[in-house]
């Protein structure tokens, strides 16, 4: 997400934090890329065929386009920028084809078989109302072909991200990268498959095309992608003061369509807006439905808000994410959203759609720049993974980005799960349902206000009732989560020291030592994934060897499902009760198992099947292409899925 450095300052300063995102008065900064150089200008000249049709309207083709290669068509008015304008695109001829994409000015699509395809684009805007068709032809030209996804529109000043894609399992090599574009573009060539840049700022929508030039099987291949940087209004807000992408409401006809998106995700965010503008959902009812919930979802992409509203009708048979849905005034689910927050200036939570995306296509449209946090710690000398498992598995599937699949809603739920029971409980942290009808304004930032300062909120009365007792550890997290620089004696911690700190405390996670706030939401959620899914989470103590991976780390110590634990249960139930009266905690905490010891001196890898007496089995794969997935798993490091 885009938003200025001095916010980051702001967020770690501030003594309200909630973690998540959730301060009480600023967002999340954005990720800059690193090691940015100027990239060489294209020898060759990128050539337009212009469509010219009524209105002002003209469209934008490429010379061809061929069955299995990424295209685009790019619409505009001569006379006007896009900005304020609605578009949407239909396909009318043709096979069909995946547009996740539909509602910008920019179309992306890759044909799978030759012919003619026609789309009809809308647009609407204060006295533009114009519908047109435009027509392409489809070609085969029956050789490998390089493909680098996906062309689309981003605001200028915003972060971009597209990436190669293997060929037939084969990644291309010898990869480099050109430009076409009257700006000067410095490319993050850290990953030389996904360049990252920073849009230049922009006088009027200008196009920058990148051109991948790489090598396969001795055949030299190049592929162009273009990005529409369109030219935007002034920014005025204190709060987004760096760019965020262009959303728009899901639900068009929602009673809320008016004010939303600017009061939640809006460069003209100048205020909170106040409660009776923009109300917790369960100031609205007590008994919300799915839809009253869609009223409040804002996206940059339509897939966003129908993969979510899929995920509420068919993965929430207790009704707890409707439920706790009542504390927040909005879902933000875009583009540019990295990590997942919860802000309560806004009383919105922010959703990662990298939890959501069900097609290739629709996982193209999502920014890849990396958490800005992802330096964060690099002086320290251990690690803390963690990852939810069931049946001695991961209890969710990883997908390499270099593999263009597609997966299910139940693919994705434990991962959405988490993150949701994570960040609702933030949420409810702040405004349990039991103050919605006490709540007095104006705005929710008062409110917070008035409940922080007597100490009201749920996680500072778990802070105060059962507080966590090691110093060292919550020192350290202000260096692994906010920035701060580590001193010499944190530098010289082992993981023995590490061990030492937190196994004798009572946090389920490290991450519970960023706030008290992720203190109550680490509870809360570790203890309804293990309720509800069985998933238990793992949690580590390794050494930090150079490229650290789950093969090559080792544990020092570590623990399955230590939200189990007796002393630690006392304060999952505080919580629970508070957030969650509905569920019968008392079930809900005899249903948490004992936690279960990894075993030290084996690698993360090799801990993941684990037996009731806490010696660790060896893997239940034998295929080497089993083993090697494992190994090259993403390791995740706590505290990275949230914010």
């Amino acid at each position: 997400m885009a938003f200025s450095r001095s916010i980051l300052t702001l967020l770690i300063s501030t003594s309200i934090i909630t973690g998540c995102g959730g301060s009480s008065d600023s967002a999340p900064t954005p990720a800059v890329p690193d090691n940015t150089l100027p990239v060489t200008a294209c020898s060759q000249p990128l050539e337009w065929s212009t469509v010219t049709g009524s209105d002002n309207l003209e469209f934008l083709l490429e010379t061809s386009y061929q069955v299995n290669q990424p295209g685009a068509i790019i619409t505009k008015l001569t006379n006007k920028d896009s900005s304020g304008l609605v578009f949407k695109w239909q396909q009318m001829a043709g096979t069909a084809l995946s547009l996740a994409n539909n509602s910008s000015p920019i179309l992306n699509f890759t044909p799978s078989n030759t012919g003619e395809y026609q789309f009809k684009v809308t647009i609407s805007g204060p006295g533009i109302d114009i519908n047109q068709l435009i027509t392409i032809n489809v070609t085969n030209a029956q050789q490998i072909s390089l493909s680098v996804n996906a062309d689309h529109q981003v605001v200028e000043g915003n972060g971009v991200s597209v990436r190669l894609a293997s060929i037939n399992g084969q990644m291309p090599t010898n990869v480099k990268w050109c430009a076409y574009s009257d700006n000067l573009i410095s490319l993050d060539l850290t990953k030389t498959e996904r360049p990252l840049f920073i849009a230049p700022i922009v006088n009027k929508d200008s196009i920058v095309s990148l051109r991948a030039t790489a090598e396969l099987n001795g055949q030299t291949l190049t592929d162009d992608v273009h990005i529409l940087i369109t030219n935007e209004a002034g920014i005025t807000s204190p709060y987004f003061d760096e760019p965020v992408a262009r959303t728009y409401v899901y639900k068009p006809n929602s009673s809320y369509a008016a004010i939303l998106p600017k009061c939640v995700y809006s460069n003209k965010l100048d205020n909170s807006c106040r409660i009776n503008q923009l109300p917790l959902i369960g100031q609205q009812t007590s008994s919300p439905s799915i839809a009253n919930v869609m009223d409040r979802v804002v996206v940059s992409h339509d897939w966003m808000g129908k993969n979510f509203e899929q995920f509420l009708q068919q993965q929430d048979p207790n009704s707890d994410f409707i439920t706790l849905l009542q504390s927040v005034t909005a879902i933000i689910i875009s583009y540019d959203v990295r990590p997942s927050f919860y802000w309560v200036v806004t009383g919105a939570i922010y959703l990662d759609p990298d939890n959501l995306w069900l097609t290739a296509a629709e996982r193209d449209t999502i920014n890849e720049a990396p958490d800005y946090r992802s330096n964060f710690g690099n002086d320290l000398q251990f690690l803390m993974p963690w990852r939810y498992v069931k049946n001695n598995q991961y209890a969710y599937a990883s997908y390499p980005y270099e593999t263009r699949t597609n997966r299910s809603v139940a693919d994705f739920t434990p991962r959405l799960s988490s993150l949701l029971y994570h960040e609702l409980a933030h949420a409810n942290d702040f405004f349990p349902r039991s103050t919605h009808s006490t709540l007095q304004g104006p705005t929710l930032l008062e409110d917070f206000n008035r409940r922080s300062s007597s100490n009201a909120l749920v996680s500072d009365q778990l802070a105060i009732r059962f507080p966590l007792q090691s110093s060292e550890m919550y020192s350290l997290g202000t260096v692994s989560f906010k920035g701060q620089t580590a001193n010499d004696t944190q530098k010289s911690y082992l993981p023995s020291d590490i061990t030492n700190f937190f196994s004798q405390d009572n946090a389920s996670d490290y991450y519970n030592y960023s706030s008290n706030r992720e203190d109550a939401a680490m509870l809360f959620e570790e203890a309804f994934m293990s309720y509800r899914y069985n998933m238990l989470r793992d949690v580590a103590v390794t050494d930090k060897p150079e490229n650290a991976t789950g093969s090559n780390i080792t544990v020092e110590w570590g623990q399955r499902g230590r939200i189990g634990d007796a002393n630690i249960k006392i304060r999952a139930q505080y919580v629970i009760d508070e957030i969650m009266p509905e569920v019968a905690s008392q079930n809900l905490i005899n249903s948490l198992p004992n936690p279960l010891q990894l075993t030290p001196g084996k690698s993360w890898t090799e801990n993941l099947v684990v037996n009731p007496t806490g010696a660790s089995s060896p893997q239940k794969v034998s295929q080497s292409t089993e083993i090697k997935a494992l190994e090259d798993r993403p390791l995740e490091l706590s505290g990275e899925q949230h914010r």
